[in-house]
């Protein structure tokens, strides 16, 4: 395999040929995001009460009294806007995200429920991913418990180095160089240009350091490695030895979910409509979400399938079942072609 074309392909195939795991998923996703559904939906019922607005909330958007519900809600009802809805949300997060917005409570506590259930769930996608073949319930539970520990420490040491880029780095382009380059600037444009170009900075040192992390979390389910520390540092060097195998596929799959966002951004209506217009948009909105989970997984499989052919770690593709806890590289080896001399 060469080039990173060759591993999207490759990763594609896997995710098409493993359709538990995007349902697994979706699923999960939905189990954490329900109980916030349900809290919120009590604070608009009891919000709106036995009233004629309630009537026209129900029939459609209403900005009036979501301004009203607006003004006096907190915590979890505070995050009750109108740019929840369509592709607003999309824009929303990456702009909280490239402006270091803190999560309100409500949500950071999901958001840590859903990290602690994904870095459980990890250790068996990729591994599933890996061996390119079905491992059933048992052996994915398998990899999942193996791994999961490893993949914690994994998650603290991605803490840190998230805490020193969102603490420091951020704080040091946009409150240090962005101001001393801007204080004497009188052309907006000018100004909103060097700021996009803050951006594309810090967007660039988090995807390089997501990068090794992603390449970390493989090393340690494919090569059963314990430490984490000695997992970043073998994913570093593997970024360094294949960067622009690495860059080609990490491009890819950034082009990708800009075409989904793109496709998005055309057919959602920007103005919630009525009846089978609402619905339509409801059931939009859940197949980007579908969408994004799908193009999550092909993430993992192509840097799955750029890594094992880099480092001869083939792909599985056929053979005996073999018991566990052989890791995917082992079986690869096993089941490879002999060769002849």
């Amino acid at each position: 395999m060469r080039g990173g074309g060759a591993a999207l392909r490759e990763g594609m195939r896997r995710v098409n040929g493993a359709p538990a795991l995007l349902a697994a998923m979706c699923g999960v996703t939905l189990l954490i995001a329900l109980p916030l559904a349900l809290a919120l939906g009590g604070m608009l019922k009891d919000h709106l009460g036995p009233s004629m607005t309630a009537d026209a909330v129900a029939a459609g958007a209403d900005y009036g009294w979501w301004t009203e519900f607006e003004r006096q809600a907190t915590g979890l009802g505070a995050t009750f806007q109108p740019s929840i809805g369509g592709f607003g949300a999309v824009l929303r997060n990456i702009s909280a995200l490239l402006d270091n917005q803190p999560l309100a409570v409500t949500i950071a506590g999901a958001t840590a429920a859903w990290l602690l259930i994904w870095s459980f769930l990890t250790g068996g996608i990729i591994d599933r991913l890996a061996r390119a073949r079905s491992t059933r319930t048992p052996g994915f539970f398998a990899a999942c418990g193996i791994h999961m520990w490893r993949l914690l420490r994994l998650a603290a040491v991605g803490l840190a180095i998230y805490y020193v880029l969102f603490a420091w780095i951020h704080p040091a382009i946009f409150e240090g160089f962005y101001v001393a380059l801007t204080r004497h600037v009188v052309v907006e444009r000018t100004a909103f240009l060097i700021r996009v170009g803050g951006y594309a900075l810090f967007a660039a040192v988090l995807a390089f350091f997501s990068v090794i992390l992603d390449y970390a979390r493989i090393r340690i389910v494919v090569e059963e490695r314990r430490s984490a520390l000695a997992a970043v540092a073998a994913a570093a060097r593997f970024v360094r030895r294949h960067f622009g195998a690495v860059a080609a596929v990490y491009l890819l799959n950034c082009a990708l979910f800009l075409g989904l966002a793109a496709v998005y951004a055309l057919l959602a209506p920007s103005v919630p409509g009525q009846g089978i217009a609402l619905w339509s948009a409801l059931l939009l909105g859940q197949t980007f979400i579908v969408g994004r989970h799908y193009l999550k997984l092909v993430f993992y499989a192509s840097q799955c399938a750029l890594f094992q052919s880099a480092l001869a770690h083939a792909p599985y593709t056929g053979g005996p079942h073999l018991a566990w806890p052989e890791s995917p590289a082992v079986e690869s080896i096993i089941n490879a072609e002999p060769t002849v001399r």
